[in-house]
């Protein structure tokens, strides 16, 4: 009788069964610090994109009054009624100029688009998206790397981890959004820098020399441009070589203070995202229709309230951001001195209505950036939880 030969149909089919699950089994190999982030990459990326045309018109409102106050001292100083920097300045313009007058050249969220879309058509709609893109990746990675890593040590070592909201406590989610914002912060700040910087020349600042550029070949507004640049790689090398490295660190200090807008949105975040889907429904991890609005909600909520409460900081920070250290007229003293003297300063030359401006355009860009990074990021944090949990659940199987 012939020896019976090893089945290698069956062999192969073993193999292939095995070769086909591996992809399965690399999600099991997740850890929870690597999905959120991903989760906040993704979330951070997609964020962006959409927001980016609101975003170059709020940093133009916010930095506008900075530029635009220089025009009495160029009348005074030889540069003529007539002309600003070369470029020809319409009688108005001069005398209004002359007067100390200040002629602001983005007025609210339509005309402001309008200027942009006429001037420079989509690019400039979308001028430093490269650098914002680069910021919001690393911005959201870091945050909710260590937002959601505190919450769990401090609900860890607290005793009064569950409270009236069924979940950690509000000093959990408070402290861990200051840490996590911190860490951003320190992270990302050069990069926010280049990016307001990019955001608020236009477009004719970028291509020429001129310093002081019209934003309408037929408009009698200018604003001052103490930079031209023509990228972000441009943009960080100019700033390295001509203002030092703590340029890039200029606004750090009211980006700091402004921690206590993410102090006030996170927890109000978790708070009423536990109100509007339900405390039961958090702990079972669903995702389904109730969880999405739930979560939409409670991002827009969290976040109009947190802008409202926060919002004079982030003018601040434009006008820190947005100057340079040393002026064409000899000048090496800052404009702006820190966020008292950066207060004074707006207050007594624009009022206390500067602190406000584009709060408008900030809200339309802020809350559907918000709700955008919050969705995405509990999408697709959602979606690696299940996906490691059916790949363990696999890998349990096989053994």
């Amino acid at each position: 009788m012939a020896p019976s030969i090893p089945s290698t149909k069956a062999q192969d089919s073993t193999s292939i069964h095995h070769t086909s699950i591996y992809p399965r089994l690399v999600p099991a190999r997740l850890t929870d610090p690597l999905i959120y982030a991903i989760s906040g990459a993704i979330a951070g990326l997609a964020s962006g994109i959409i927001v980016c045309p609101l975003d170059v018109i709020k940093t133009k409102l916010q930095a506008q009054g900075g530029f635009s106050s220089m025009r009495k001292r160029l009348a005074t100083h030889g540069h003529g009624v007539g002309s600003v920097g070369g470029v020809k300045m319409g009688r108005g313009m001069a005398d209004r100029a002359t007067m100390g007058e200040r002629v602001l050249a983005y007025r609210g969220l339509v005309g402001t688009a309008r200027t942009i879309w006429t001037e420079e058509g989509v690019r400039g709609m979308y001028r430093g998206l490269g650098p914002l893109i680069l910021g919001y990746l690393p911005t959201w990675t870091v945050y909710f790397t260590v937002y959601e890593k505190s919450k769990d040590v401090t609900a860890d070592r607290s005793n009064r981890q569950r409270e009236e909201f069924g979940g950690a406590s509000w000093f959990t989610h408070t402290l861990s959004a200051m840490v996590a914002g911190t860490s951003s912060t320190l992270v990302t700040n050069p990069i926010w820098v280049i990016k307001t910087r990019l955001m608020s020349q236009n477009a004719i600042a970028a291509n020429t020399s001129s310093q002081y550029s019209p934003i309408s070949n037929t408009s009698s507004a200018y604003v001052k441009v103490p930079y031209h640049y023509t990228s972000t790689l441009d943009a960080a090398r100019k700033m390295y070589l001509h203002e030092g490295i703590g340029s890039f660190y200029s606004g750090l200090a009211p980006a700091l203070l402004g921690l206590s807008h993410v102090a006030v949105q996170f927890p109000l975040f978790e708070a009423f995202k536990r109100l509007f889907i339900g405390s039961e429904q958090l702990e079972k991890g669903s995702t389904g229709f109730t969880h999405f609005w739930g979560v939409l909600a409670a991002s827009c909520l969290s976040k109009v309230c947190a802008s409202s409460a926060t919002y004079p900081h982030e003018v601040l920070r434009t006008r820190l951001q947005t100057q340079k250290v040393t002026h064409s007229d000899g000048d090496t003293r800052p404009r702006y001195r820190g966020i008292i003297h950066s207060a004074r300063t707006v207050y007594r030359e624009e009022g206390w209505r500067a602190f406000y401006a584009g709060m408008g355009t900030n809200m339309l860009r802020a809350v559907p950036a918000s709700a955008m990074t919050l969705i995405t990021f509990e999408i697709v944090s959602g979606k690696l939880r299940r996906w490691k949990a059916e790949s363990v659940e696999e890998d349990r199987r096989l053994r």
